[in-house]
């Protein structure tokens, strides 16, 4: 269902393919942004951008659950940081890394920004996703 492709002629890039390809009459699922809030609108480990990640994975899992997707599915993910310093990146990414999402190898972009939406975040990943059939799906 899922190909994970990456281009031999390019640089081998760590823990991610530089392409997904599915098939046509896939359902695919487009995720609006998880962020690092907890399940009443609180800010998750304030000026602590690894913890941050930690809760914002954890959220990308529960909105891919109610879809009947998970990380395993993940096609492409934007991973964004308010850093500009590659060491905090770095962090974050270990923390993509280690969540299993990386297991496809998913394709990403990871970015330093100067802000995000909520007062006091410091990472939030965009998704997209395959939403598996399971048996007695009707489409």
């Amino acid at each position: 269902m899922i190909r994970r492709v990456t281009a031999p002629a390019l640089f081998p890039p760590p823990a991610y393919s530089h392409a997904s390809v599915v098939e046509a009459g896939t359902k695919l699922a487009f995720l609006a942004g998880a962020v690092p809030l907890d399940e009443r609108g609180e800010i998750v480990g304030p000026g602590d951008p690894v913890r941050q990640a930690e809760q914002v994975v954890a959220n990308l899992r529960e909105q891919l659950r109610v879809i009947g997707s998970d990380l395993e599915h993940v096609l492409a993910t934007d991973v964004y940081v308010v850093s500009g310093e590659p060491s905090v990146l770095s962090a974050v990414w270990e923390v993509v890394e280690s969540s299993g999402l990386s297991t496809g190898p998913h394709s990403s972009t990871l970015l330093g920004v100067a802000c995000l939406g909520y007062t006091g975040q410091l990472v939030e990943i965009t998704a997209t996703a395959v939403v598996p059939e399971r048996a007695g799906d009707d489409g």
